[in-house]
């Protein structure tokens, strides 16, 4: 996550002056909701992507190729 949009967001939330009741609702909402939406986004996306492979290998799929054979040719030959 950049950092631009919740430092963009913070003088809504830290500001004081006439209406900033109503700008610092906002801030914190926008901190909050990027903030939230950043930890979702990093908790499910590897939870999403293991179960639809155990979906996969459950309906008979190929398993997903080793780590080892992804490698480009110059790294597996030095690490055999």
């Amino acid at each position: 996550m950049t950092m631009a949009a919740p430092l963009g967001a913070l003088p809504l939330a830290i500001e004081s002056g006439t209406g900033s009741e109503l700008r610092f609702a906002l801030g914190i909402t926008i901190i909050g909701g990027l903030l939230l939406s950043q930890l979702l986004t990093l908790y499910t996306t590897p939870v999403i992507y293991l179960a639809m492979d155990r979906v996969r290998t459950r309906l008979g799929g190929a398993p997903a190729r080793p780590v080892s054979t992804a490698m480009p040719g110059y790294l597996r030959n030095a690490a055999e």
